[in-house]
């Protein structure tokens, strides 16, 4: 078998399966697998796969164990040479795994291969590709300049070595993967991804950042960039300091303040747009209750520009790699976008890597 799509879940339903939706049509032609292991969600999403996807490998976790130990447990029962972590919140091109499986198909020293990753409205996000943390850079970061801590010296649609991945799309062979040990388990949430990106560089590996193929990712790591997110990251940090070089007094008591004046001057809520977006679904083949909802005007296809728009894309009507497409090439027109999976009662999306995702049932 080729590869192991692991994908781990924890109460988003509703993006599961337009991510599992993508990535069936991604897997063809590939001797491959999908593997769901849930962290005891309490939204119906385990039901779901059983029902809509019997294919798919279903591990069913009866506590929260984190991002690590879940991935782990997964990997575990894969058969893939190569594995495919991916976050539940994503949605895959048909040609993803086949151009980046033939990529790291040419390469000696292949450590772990990550990709090009857009927001619900398009915008590229940064954190695909990531210089090693170092102190001074993580710092600035934590302060609002990440210009040092993203690896801004490769532009977003170049394919080059890179020192850190993000966790929710990463390639590596399964062999490499358990060589590793896998996510280091004293990371709940945060900061594993970083570890096994370095550790994969400290055993020689080259990491690749492969721009020619994007994936959305919903939640990007911006999205909770609060108190939460700050002591989260924080304690990533900590860890990752401890393992891999000395304890650095700066770094502790610059985030300890970092977090005290965030607690003591919160953000003000970015104020509503008054932007009206009117709905425009884009399908051959409407779905009456959507239609009835919404009211949205029907085009087959986008052709030009369509700007102040709330653009809804059918996935029965177009493919995931033209919905990506649209998406990028769309992205400075004041348009936002929602997708419609296949044969399915909602739309779902976001506006932004600052926004949750929406899901709209109809």
């Amino acid at each position: 078998m080729k590869l192991s799509v692991v994908i781990l879940n924890y109460n988003v339903r509703y993006f599961l399966e337009l991510c599992l939706q993508s990535v069936e049509a991604a897997i063809k032609g590939i001797p491959s697998e999908i593997i769901v292991i849930d962290n005891n969600s309490k939204d119906g999403s385990c039901e779901m796969v059983k029902e809509k996807f019997p294919s798919v490998v279903l591990i069913e976790n009866n506590s929260n164990v984190g991002f690590s130990k879940a991935n782990n447990q997964a990997v575990q029962v894969a058969k893939g040479e190569y594995v495919c972590i991916l976050n539940p919140d994503t949605v895959v091109a048909e040609d993803t795994f086949e151009s980046i499986l033939n990529f790291a198909e040419q390469q000696t020293n292949l450590g772990i291969i990550g990709c090009r990753l857009i927001d619900g409205s398009g915008k590229f996000l940064p954190e695909s590709k990531r210089n090693i943390p170092y102190v001074n850079s993580a710092i600035k970061k934590i302060l609002g300049n990440s210009k040092a801590y993203y690896a801004n010296q490769i532009k977003e649609f170049d394919t080059a070595k890179v020192e850190i991945l993000v966790g929710a799309f990463m390639i590596l062979k399964r062999s490499l993967y358990n060589s590793l040990e896998g996510f280091d388990e004293d990371y709940f949430m945060y900061g594993e991804d970083i570890d096994i990106s370095f550790k994969s560089l400290k055993k020689g590996y080259d990491n690749y950042y492969f721009g020619q193929t994007s994936v959305i990712h919903y939640k990007g790591e911006s999205t909770r960039r609060n108190v939460v997110y700050l002591k989260r990251f924080y304690g990533a940090m900590q860890i990752f300091y401890k393992k891999h070089f000395k304890s650095n007094v700066l770094f502790d008591l610059s985030i300890f303040l970092g977090i005290k004046l965030m607690i003591l001057f919160k953000p003000l809520k970015q104020q509503q747009s008054d932007i009206t977006y009117n709905p425009v679904l884009v399908s051959t083949k409407p779905n009456d209750q959507l239609v009835e909802k919404l009211n949205p005007k029907i085009i087959t296809s986008i052709n030009e520009t369509i700007p102040n728009s709330d653009i809804i894309l059918d996935a029965s009507s177009l493919t995931f790699k033209s919905i990506i497409h649209q998406m990028q090439a769309s992205k400075t027109n004041q348009s936002i976008f929602k997708i419609q999976p296949k044969n399915c009662s909602y739309i779902l999306g976001s506006n932004s890597a600052d926004s949750i995702g929406d899901v709209i049932q109809f």
